[in-house]
């Protein structure tokens, strides 16, 4: 009777008695979890938002010193734009003066009909006359090359646009079929001129064009016309528009207009004489 007697009165072990009255201490003593996270949290964005808060004071004193190098660097970089303007202008002038007096001394050289041929040949006169207009330009849904090798074997455009080969192509086929004189875009053509190419950009005595490429060429228009659409260079171009999409249109003019070259550089030189008769 005892037994059950003391296993009524004692029904949890003292152990686990112990353990029950601890964790109901400490309970009384601490925080719960939950609101301890809480706090926990709030804390956490309290010190990021004053983070935030420093930051933007720091930001808003060096804001007036940013905006005041700012100002400077966009100032200096005007002025040394404008200086590189002016230069430009006067080398243009300069260039235009030396032009203008090697075609007068051309002019008055005393080599008669030689001398006028001279000049057209070389470009040191403008001239105008009967001759051809012919106009390139890109394909409409041109791209440019991915991988830096816009050409295919075969030499043709494989991007839709029109590249420097394609331009010296149909210059060398003017040439070639009896021009006189040819301008790209206004740019007269010499026997020194070279056309090349800076990325996409073609280049023409190192002065960028931009399509559609306009060629002027003077000469005996309707035969000109003929024999560079019938040569392998006009036949060249034609592939081209077929197959590559590249837009042309050419037509014979009565009066086509091409401007002197803009400068002129003599290699070599020998002047003419009279030979006296007797």
């Amino acid at each position: 009777m005892s037994l059950i007697t003391n296993v009524m009165d004692h029904s949890l072990d003292d152990g686990y008695a112990e353990a029950a009255a601890r964790k109901k201490a400490d309970g009384e003593g601490s925080m719960p979890k939950t609101l301890r996270a809480k706090l926990g949290l709030a804390a956490g964005l309290v010190l990021a938002a004053l983070i935030v808060t420093v930051g933007a004071a720091q930001a808003r004193v060096a804001a007036p010193v940013v905006a005041k190098e700012r100002e400077e660097l966009i100032d200096r970089i005007d002025q040394e734009t404008d200086a590189a303007d002016e230069l430009e202008d006067n080398v243009d002038a300069l260039r235009a003066d030396v032009s203008a007096r090697q075609r007068e001394a051309l002019r008055h050289s005393g080599g008669g009909d030689r001398s006028v041929l001279v000049g057209i040949l070389s470009g040191a006169v403008a001239v105008h006359g009967p001759g051809v207009r012919l106009v390139v330009n890109d394909a409409k849904d041109a791209s440019g090359g991915g991988d830096g090798d816009p050409r295919s074997t075969s030499g043709f455009s494989d991007t839709g646009r029109v590249r420097d080969r394609d331009m010296q192509r149909v210059v060398n086929g003017l040439w070639e079929s009896g021009a006189e004189a040819v301008s790209i875009n206004g740019q007269r053509l010499t026997a020194l001129s070279a056309i090349r190419a800076a990325g996409d950009a073609i280049l023409v005595d190192n002065r960028p064009l931009v399509p559609p490429y306009t060629v002027l060429a003077v000469g005996d228009g309707k035969q000109l016309s003929d024999r560079f659409q019938n040569s392998a260079d006009g036949l060249y171009l034609h592939a081209l528009q077929e197959n590559y999409g590249i837009r042309t249109a050419i037509s014979v003019e009565d009066d086509v207009r091409l401007p002197a070259a803009p400068s002129l550089i003599v290699r070599t030189a020998q002047p003419i004489t009279e030979k006296g008769t007797s």
